[in-house]
């Protein structure tokens, strides 16, 4: 720096380190400013769950063992001895072991329900609301086997806090206690590791466990975090009438629930998900009293928020009647509508644009331009009447795709065209006479349902030996049986336009032109707070209320836009241990997607980086399989789970997994390989049969890539005879113990059988004479 006649002191210009150090240092201040605000909107966002600002913290309290009392956990946890304000007005509905808790020492308030284990669907509704779980263990065994069924089902699903307390620990001695807690954290360090485990035997026990809710960290879900949701208090059911056929009901009506608001704010135009009924609208949103204030002697009144959100504080003395907050407005609600408008002439040919005029003709002078061997002297107006060998086999595959589809043509002809071993069967099939323990036994044995599982088992076995591989039939010939099928020459590189012959259910179903992109656009706002309010819930069928009134707990959520229309979804599944049946593709299965529940037979597929995926005939047992299905638009992240429903009502885990994306444009093909024996070889050439049967299969397959068992490919070179025997030629010498085959593929498509109204399943009921399976332990 240098000084001037002035005093002033002339500014220099920075060095390039002095710029590289400014601008390290700007980057370090705006990180820490990133990392203060995330704190502090954790911070913010913890403080406000169980305050006067928020929610009350919503706990469930699940017992994970027959032996456990949890009603008694519930009882010891109401601290009406600490100075706890027990409010049993405040019970969540459908629930009977529900009640509220006001703590003025803690300065927060708490809702306790205890939901049914028994009923798989209501405890996981009820856990995908809930703000913490206690899981009540037994002080030697932990947990039964079917309450680790249920933890699997939980962790699938996602899980938020949690808190392990057990019982009985201090009536033992007092040398046995801390072999007992030492036992019991092993057993829990399987499913929790790291986690604190809580005795709750006394008031003072249930005062710290109290304060560990309060106080623990939050884990966020983001299915529920990014939508509105609510677990209904209090729900009446007002019937619609008809003013024109002079009021007589029209079996639909309006729902009134009441609860507090969860995850974000709230909008009356978007649709509402009644959890296993399916979508439907909102005609306005009231404000009624709280319930449950925190300070019960002078509550405060609700106030509306900005921008047409819902903001409620306690309920007041001044607010004494309900006031609406928001009406729909008709041009703004979002439509039902779920599916696309199908037109029926959007498939007609039209005459042809210039520019696909003159596209054509550019094809034309580049297939004009290929050079072709012609016979000695023949002119250019003789050569393009020479027909070269693969444009006709070209058109004739073109001419084999426009045939009519059949989606019926599976694999069942080459199952069934397996020789069994028949002295297995009649050793299954023969009945002796037995002494009486073995006919009670035999009483209660479905032979309908034996014989099918015994099939279902033969096909995977098969299907598992001799993968994709089916026979050639006899009395048809194999240029119409497989005319849908197609060899390619790289199932890796060839390529498979996703946008040809597409089924008409595909005419119905939505398309995004970015997925990824629409995702984080829908996802990105959102505002963790939460509010006390009456829903108007319009058309709503009454089956709705009879599952209230059944003493089911009663969910709602508020969807995502796009969220209500059909689609191709694809989700990520591994095969459940628990579950050894085979799981056969296109076979109806019970969802569990994020909120919503529902039936629909999927399809499974390899899960690859590829632009073409594998059909996989089977639920895969040692890898994870991506199952496609038509469904509901569904926003990742969100956990899945895939329910088989058996016959006599029960329904069984087979895979967890999680939401995988949103693509029609998804190709997945199925295979199918046809094999031949080669009897005759010389070197590099040999003679094949059984492939095919007729001299016109050969001709007509002829263009198809051959390979072997051993890592062999060729070609077909000619047909011998008429019975079906041709001579191939390979890249190297044949062995006579190989097999020739011979890959076809097709595209597959999931089948239209989406169900939202899922039938519940029997409960697992502890007792005499209830029925529970063989494999989980009700002792």
């Amino acid at each position: 720096m240098m000084s001037s006649p002035t005093g002033r002191v002339s500014v220099t210009a920075l060095t390039k380190k002095q710029r590289k150090e400014a601008r390290k240092m700007d980057k370090r201040h705006k990180a820490n400013q990133l990392r203060r605000n995330k704190k502090d909107l954790v911070l913010t966002e913890k403080r406000r769950l169980g305050s006067r600002d928020g929610p009350p913290h919503l706990v469930a309290v699940v017992a994970l063992h027959a032996g456990v009392d949890a009603e008694a956990v519930t009882r010891l946890l109401r601290c009406e001895g600490a100075g706890g304000l027990v409010r049993e007005e405040n019970s969540v509905c459908g629930v009977s072991d529900s009640f509220g808790l006001v703590m003025p020492r803690f300065k927060q308030r708490f809702t306790f329900l205890r939901p049914d284990t028994a009923d798989m669907h209501s405890l996981l509704d009820v856990v995908k609301v809930a703000d913490s779980l206690v899981f009540v263990l037994d002080s030697t065994e932990g947990w039964d086997s079917y309450g680790d069924h249920c933890l699997s089902c939980l962790f699938s699903q996602g899980l938020p806090a949690h808190a392990l307390v057990c019982q009985g620990v201090s009536d033992l001695a007092v040398k046995k206690r801390v072999d007992s807690r030492r036992a019991l954290a092993k057993i829990s360090e399987i499913r929790f590791p790291g986690a604190r485990l809580f005795p709750l035997d006394s008031d003072q026990d249930a005062t710290l466990m109290l304060r560990h809710l309060g106080a623990q960290r939050q884990r966020r879900l983001g299915f529920r975090s990014r939508r509105p949701h609510l677990l209904a208090q209090q729900v009446s059911y007002t019937p619609n009438s008809s003013e024109g056929s002079g009021g007589a009901p029209t079996g639909l009506g309006t729902l009134c629930v009441s609860g507090y608001v969860r995850g974000c704010p709230l909008q009356v135009d978007r649709l509402v998900h009644i959890s296993g009924f399916g979508d439907f609208l909102l005609s306005q949103i009231d404000a009624p009293i709280d319930p449950l204030p925190l300070n019960s002697m002078t509550p405060r009144p609700a106030k509306p928020g900005k921008e047409g959100d819902v903001d409620m504080q306690d309920g007041g003395v001044e607010a004494a009647s309900v006031r609406v907050l928001m009406k729909a407005d008709p041009a703004r609600r979002e439509s039902l509508q779920a599916e696309a408008e199908v037109d029926p002439m959007d498939g007609e040919q039209t005459w042809p644009t210039d520019t696909e005029l003159l596209e054509a003709e550019g094809k034309g002078r580049e297939r004009s331009k290929r050079v072709m061997k012609v016979p000695k002297g023949t002119s250019d107006y003789q050569a393009t009447w020479i027909v070269d060998e693969e444009d006709e086999n070209g058109e004739e595959d073109e001419e084999s795709t426009d045939d009519e589809e059949d989606e019926d043509l599976m694999m069942e002809e080459s199952i069934d065209g397996e020789d069994l071993d028949s002295q297995e069967e009649e050793e299954l099939n023969s009945t002796s006479d037995k002494g009486g323990a073995d006919q009670r036994y035999d009483e209660h044995m479905d032979e309908a349902e034996e014989g099918e599982g015994l099939k279902r088992y033969r096909e995977a076995r098969a299907n598992e030996m001799f993968p994709d591989e089916v026979d050639t039939p006899l009395d048809q010939s194999a240029k119409n049986r497989f005319q849908r099928y197609r060899g390619l020459k790289s199932f890796r590189s060839s390529p498979w336009d996703p946008l040809e012959n597409l089924p008409a259910d595909y005419s119905r179903i939505f398309q995004f032109q970015s997925f990824e992109l629409c995702r984080v656009c829908v996802t990105s706002c959102f505002n963790p707070v939460g509010w006390y309010v009456t829903l108007h819930v319009v058309d709503v069928p009454p089956t709705v209320m009879e599952s209230v009134q059944a003493g089911r707990p009663l969910v709602l959520v508020s969807l995502l836009p796009h969220e209500q229309k059909m689609s191709v979804m694809h989700m990520l599944v591994r095969r459940h241990p628990s579950n050894t049946d085979p799981i056969k593709s296109k076979e109806e299965l019970v969802f569990h997607c994020g909120f919503r529940r529902f039936r629909a037979c999927p399809i499974f597929s390899q899960h690859t980086s590829a632009d073409k995926h594998k059909l996989e005939r089977f639920l895969r047992a040692d890898a994870p399989t991506v199952v496609s299905v038509y469904a509901p638009i569904t926003f990742p992240t969100a956990g899945v789970l895939l329910f088989k429903q058996r016959e006599d009502g029960m329904q069984d885990l087979v895979g967890t997994g999680s939401l995988l994306s949103c693509d029609p444009q998804r190709v997945v093909l199925k295979r199918i390989v046809l094999s031949g024996h080669p009897f005759k070889i010389n070197r590099r050439s040999a003679v094949c049969r059984y492939m095919f049967f007729n001299r016109d299969d050969i001709l007509w397959f002829k263009p198809v890539e051959l390979r072997t068992k051993w890592g062999r490919r060729g070609h077909i070179k000619e047909a011998l005879g008429t019975h079906g025997h041709m001579k191939c030629v390979f890249d190297s010498q044949m062995r006579s113990q190989d097999t020739v085959m011979m890959n076809l593929y097709k595209r597959v498509y999931p089948r239209w059988t989406y169900d939202p109204y899922v039938p519940l399943p029997l409960p697992w009921v502890k007792g005499e004479g209830t029925q529970v399976p063989d494999d989980f332990d009700m002792e």
